[in-house]
């Protein structure tokens, strides 16, 4: 017994060993990137803006700290047509960002923070494969793992610093949470998640509306107690944040390319784009409605599913965002997948490695062809559509089978 003991605490000692080494070398390899490939500019302007304001109590929203960070980024000012790099995060989210605002030298932090963010990856991938409760094979596997760090909509955010991966990590850990009961929990990351509020206001709607609905009362306590928290514990920082914040996220707009379908169509259509991008965000909100009424009081199985269309569908509901946001649907892509393999069994598992090669050489191949020329390269508004258009078409493929399953979906999304 004893010799068994301490052969468990000597693998679990080598396993920890082999931990560190693989994140020390993953570190060094970012760091080399860092200093060889300047950018990550979503998370240098956070960055500044937390140590701004813990250093020389500035606040992140003001006009000295985006001259400030567009003086690192341009060595100027911003000109007019350039991205004015300013702060439009709720204050508390510098909660995040404090660790890494406390290291001097930006390469290091972004370093440390492209370490995070794909750990974070690999995280969620994990959890949704346990939310879905999907086990695939060997093969399909390894090809799913490859592909969440190598996809399109994982890369970019990951190159840019952009928090949302973080933001993503927090809501698939809120779905779990809520299936595996944990509401405080659930409560909790929900709150936080709003850290970048356009992303998830249409998730966290849809999972008040569901929790109030099955009488989940913890979830809708613990949530509006984590945000008051939040939120009145960074006033004694910067008392009037909100107005500051509210400010920002007015002018945001402005200085950004399309953030919603209808901007890429009134760029594209100027004649009657705007008034397309009216139709899709009312019937983008129409459908919602629907579904969610339908499925207010929804079991884990078909819970799933609407949270799965909500995250899809809040890409074209007309709330500003940008395609560098997608990875937010990852669980519902993952859902989808389940559904393939579920419906057509062992050749389930090819359809998912031909989708996923699809995808990850398609995104890539469509960026690339339509990246905008200059300086600094754009991304075309083109990339709104592909993965979203994929992905409701196949939920609603899948409808039937997430919404009223077989008994094997039965047995594997019933709630504990």
């Amino acid at each position: 017994m004893r010799n068994r003991r301490k052969s468990s605490n000597l693998a679990w000692i080598g396993a920890i060993l082999l931990a560190l080494a693989v994140l020390g070398g993953v570190g060094y390899a970012n760091y080399r990137y860092a200093v060889q490939n300047p950018g990550g500019t979503d998370f240098l302007v956070h960055w500044v803006g937390t140590k701004s304001l813990i250093e020389d109590g500035i606040s992140p929203y003001s006009d000295e700290t985006a001259l400030q960070i567009q003086e690192m980024v341009y060595g100027r000012p911003a000109v007019a047509g350039e991205h004015e790099l300013r702060v439009a995060y709720p204050l508390y989210s510098i909660i995040i960002f404090l660790p890494f605002a406390f290291v001097d030298d930006f390469n290091i932090a972004r370093a440390a923070w492209m370490t995070l963010l794909e750990i974070s990856l690999v995280l969620m991938s994990l959890l949704c494969l346990r939310i879905m409760r999907w086990r695939p094979g060997l093969v399909v596997l390894a090809v799913f793992f490859l592909f969440s760090i190598t996809w399109y909509h994982a890369v970019r955010p990951l190159i840019n610093g952009n928090a949302v991966i973080l933001v993503a990590l927090m809501l698939t850990g809120v779905i779990l949470a809520i299936r595996a009961r944990h509401e405080e929990l659930a409560g909790v990351l929900l709150a936080f998640s709003t850290m970048k509020p356009q992303v998830v206001i249409l998730i966290t709607v849809y999972i008040l509306i569901w929790a109030i609905a099955r009488r989940r009362w913890k979830i809708v306590g613990w949530f509006f107690a984590t945000l008051a928290i939040l939120s009145t514990s960074v006033a004694l920082l910067v008392p009037d944040w909100i107005l500051q914040n509210i400010r920002e996220v007015l002018r945001y707009p402005g200085y950004n390319p399309p953030g919603t379908p209808g901007a890429a169509f009134a760029e594209w259509l100027p004649g009657i784009g705007q008034r397309l991008g009216y139709a899709l965000s009312a019937m983008v909100g129409l459908i919602l409605l629907t579904e969610w009424f339908i499925h207010r009081k929804a079991e884990n199985r078909a819970f799933l599913w609407t949270v799965s269309l909500t995250l899809v569908l809040s890409q074209w509901s007309g709330i500003q965002t940008d395609p560098g946001n997608f990875i937010v649907v990852f669980p519902a892509l993952v859902l989808l997948m389940k559904g393939l393999q579920d419906r057509w069994s062992a050749g389930g598992g090819w359809v998912n490695v031909i989708l996923m090669l699809v995808l990850l050489v398609g995104l890539w191949g469509i960026f690339l062809v339509t990246l905008g020329p200059g300086d600094s390269p754009q991304q075309s508004p083109v990339m709104f559509f592909p993965l979203i258009s994929v992905l409701l078409l196949g939920l609603y493929w899948i409808r039937w089978w997430a919404t009223h399953p077989p008994a094997t979906w039965i047995d594997q999304f019933e709630e504990p």
